[in-house]
């Protein structure tokens, strides 16, 4: 079975007068696709193709197996099932802005960041462009006509830049004018920092928003709860960022999050301003979500907030992330291992 959603218009036209086909009905079979519609949907296309399609071709790739619906806000959590068996996890926000839906690039993932629970378990596998944009179709399936998704942040489970070909073919799709249509300016990309793949996204002519997990003022600290840092010193990361920003114009975000005893004090947050001052960044606090698993503890309300006055006292563009879906298990990898475990029993 060949999977349709992750071909652009372009190929899916040449697909289709391989099999013998109107090259035509490859754009209508992209905006039907782009409309979540399966085969059965697409109805301007003769019935026996449509037949034809369901027994050698996949259109829509990725299903929602649960949902959970947030009783403190209108944050939904989604566990995606793949036609392979495996699950992954995305989050539906409502901001004042509209819908965000932050989606997994990986079934599980391999950087090992101590503070995660989507590692857990390592990674099984990489999402191909079609799964990652089929978690979309869902979520503006799920909205059911009344809006749709207008924003989406590449936090999920994985990481993105150790899936780096299919996420470029991703974001490409995404704004397809015949597509969902999502301008790229309204996409975030989180990365641990694998630097090579910074330097190469900067390259890309495709501005999005990079986010890099930072958690740390310094490499001593870094390396206790992110192994990429073991690889990639601070200094390198800092210096593929101030690349990014003059190549592409855009601020960076880093985010931070606040482990209680490791990295929370005010020195800590004297050192990262001292670090990140003079570039053009955010820094996005994040209070810890403790993960059972893992021997690491969160802080409280006053911790959050002194280290913020500390960084704007010293010229550093702050803010503290406001927590969403805390009911639902929000965090990303969260819901996808209490099934796994589940599952186990």
């Amino acid at each position: 079975m060949i999977e349709l959603t992750g071909m652009n218009p372009a190929e899916l036209t040449a697909w289709c007068k391989e099999q013998g086909l109107p090259g035509f009905r490859g754009k209508q079979i992209f905006k039907w696709i782009h409309q979540g519609a399966d085969f059965d949907g697409m109805t301007n296309l003769p019935k026996d193709l449509r037949s034809r399609l369901q027994e050698t071709a996949i259109a829509q790739p990725v299903e929602i197996i649960e949902k959970r619906q947030s009783r403190l806000d209108d944050t939904v959590k989604f566990l995606f099932g793949l036609k392979d068996g495996n699950c992954v996890e995305g989050v539906l926000m409502h901001y004042h802005h509209g819908y965000t839906l932050c989606i997994s690039t990986q079934v599980g993932c391999r950087m090992g960041c101590t503070f995660c629970a989507s590692t857990l378990d390592g990674c099984v596998r990489s999402l191909t462009p079609g799964e990652m944009l089929g978690e979309i179709l869902c979520a503006n399936r799920f909205l059911d006509g009344k809006d749709r998704v207008h924003n989406v942040v590449l936090m999920g489970s994985g990481e993105p830049l150790d899936n780096y070909d299919n996420v470029m073919k991703f974001l490409r799709l995404l704004r397809e004018p015949d597509g969902v249509s999502i301008g790229l300016r309204n996409v975030s990309l989180s990365t641990c920092g694998i630097v090579p793949k910074m330097y190469d996204l900067a390259e890309e002519d495709l501005p999005v928003t990079l986010s890099v997990s930072l958690h740390a003022p310094n490499d001593e600290i870094r390396r206790q709860t992110m192994p990429i840092a073991k690889v990639y010193p601070m200094e390198e990361l800092l210096k593929a960022c101030r690349n990014y920003i003059d190549k592409t114009g855009r601020r960076v975000i880093f985010e931070y999050a606040l482990v209680g005893g490791v990295n929370c004090e005010e020195k800590h947050a004297v050192e990262l301003a001292s670090r990140l001052r003079g570039m053009q960044c955010h820094v996005n606090l994040i209070p810890l979500n403790v993960v059972e698993e893992r021997d690491l503890r969160g802080v409280n309300e006053r911790i959050v907030s002194d280290f913020l006055k500390t960084l704007e006292k010293l010229h550093i563009s702050a803010t503290r992330r406001r927590e969403m879906g805390d009911d639902i298990e929000g965090a990303c990898g969260q819901l996808r291992r209490k099934t796994i475990m589940e599952k186990k029993q």
